[in-house]
């Protein structure tokens, strides 16, 4: 209903408010906090109806999927331009680029819907993946735009708080507005209702400023990647994210194929799982900024791992509405503290002159993973069933234990090696008095 979209924006315009008045933060950030749900809500429809608006496409059942595994591989592929845009031409020429982007994706897909034409809907969400990647970006912006380090699980859990407005603005928009518009199979309005949010969120960036980077900082020896990569530091970030995202993308979009097509649960229920898992995904952002102030990032990394092992539990339990919801509801808390830990880590490997390239290369490979993992979904949904879905996750969470066993392990030999530092130090004070 259109009183529900409307209510979710009152909802943000309020939580924007109250949150202002909690935090001392640049309004960068809080414009962002504005934007973001406005043009996020473009995945959530894609994810929500992709495969449904497909089928009814008369498209090949192994290829379902396509439209989100060419949503999330368009978000891989123009992750590098989206960085470097913003290193030539700063974080607002780039973010215009990316929501032109986006709209241009959201008319074609309402064409694509008017004319039930499967091949122009897969590159309209080609587009949306475009797009996507210089809305990632945002959150770098957002970082740049503090200038006390401390602050980034803040900022972050901020942003991403942001997102659960998203959760409920891409389903309820995909239903409310499916038949605004006369076409063979429904969901063009939907579209042109996303269109307009684009609009909005480019009149509302026009106040955004380019961060300002310290000028010492900006300058420095630009390390190899080569030699980047290889700090373990990097490696924890990437694979905390990249597992973390790679996962979620999985289950989730073989959830509204296996709810809807295989075992016949009504396109509401279907919504309300996806909902509420989007919902779960951001709502941890609530505390999880005090959450990593009293058990570090180490733990809450452990504790998404963990998560994601009690969602393979739910989910091979059953396959009724509520066994779907708690999976669901797990994975998006899971992903929350594993994708929070990746990015939080991430500044920790790169100085500020490698930011742009960093940057880029964490989210394209984040995004690979995660587009291989949606695109194998489908296949092997409709070769093995859900059950084989969830077990064949099982290896890469163990990869995720292993990671949190090796992260614990390196900030023990860390401050094993200050202490003797400090011994080092106090033994040469003597011997110099």
């Amino acid at each position: 209903m259109l009183s529900n979209i409307l209510i979710t924006l009152a909802v943000l315009f309020i939580t924007f408010l109250s949150l202002q008045r909690v935090f001392t933060l640049p309004k960068n950030v809080w414009l962002l906090f504005l934007v973001q749900p406005l043009v996020m809500a473009a995945s959530p429809v894609i994810v929500f109806i992709g495969g449904i608006l497909a089928t009814s496409m008369n498209a090949d059942p192994a290829l379902v999927t396509l439209p989100v595994t060419v949503m999330i591989l368009g978000v891989a592929s123009a992750a590098i331009p989206a960085a470097l845009l913003a290193k030539k031409k700063g974080r607002r020429f780039a973010t215009y680029t990316g929501f032109s982007i986006g709209l241009f994706g959201t008319l074609l897909a309402m064409v694509a819907a008017l004319n039930a034409s499967f091949e122009l809907f897969v590159l309209a969400s080609l587009l949306f993946g475009a797009s996507t990647a210089f809305i990632q970006q945002l959150r770098f912006a957002a970082i740049e735009s503090i200038s006390n380090s401390k602050d980034v699980p803040t900022v972050l859990s901020i942003l991403m708080l942001s997102g659960i407005f998203s959760a409920f603005l891409g389903p309820e928009i995909a239903v409310t507005a499916k038949d605004w518009l006369s076409s063979p199979h429904g969901y063009a309005g939907s579209f042109l209702f996303l269109a307009g949010l684009f609009v909005v969120a480019m009149v509302l960036m026009l106040k955004f400023k380019n961060p300002e980077i310290q000028q010492s900082e900006s300058q420095g020896d630009v390390r190899p990647l080569s030699e980047i990569i290889k700090q373990p530091i990097f490696v924890i970030a990437i694979l905390s994210a990249a597992i973390g995202f790679a996962l979620m993308s999985y289950l989730m979009t073989a959830t509204p194929l296996s709810m809807h097509h295989l075992h016949g649960h009504s396109l509401n229920d279907t919504k309300w799982v996806i909902q509420s898992h989007i919902a779960a995904m951001f709502i941890p952002s609530l505390f999880t900024a005090l959450l990593v102030k009293r058990i570090g990032l180490k733990n809450l990394m452990l504790a998404g791992t963990i998560i994601y092992a009690l969602v393979t539990v739910v989910a091979l339990s059953g396959e009724q509405v509520m066994h779907y919801w708690w999976a669901l509801i797990l994975l998006g808390i899971g992903w929350n503290f594993l994708f929070l830990t990746g990015t939080s880590l991430l500044p920790q490997s790169y100085r500020a002159s490698e930011r742009h390239k960093v940057q880029a290369i964490n989210d394209f490979i984040i995004f690979g993973f995660q587009a291989t993992a949606s695109l194998m979904a489908g296949w092997i949904l409709f070769k093995a069933g859900w059950h084989v879905v969830v077990l064949t996750s099982l290896p890469f969470i163990i990869i995720l234990f292993v990671v949190s066993w090796f992260y614990f392990k390196k900030e023990r030999n860390d401050a094993k090696q200050a202490i003797e530092n400090i011994d080092n130090l106090e033994s040469s004070l003597e011997k110099e008095t």
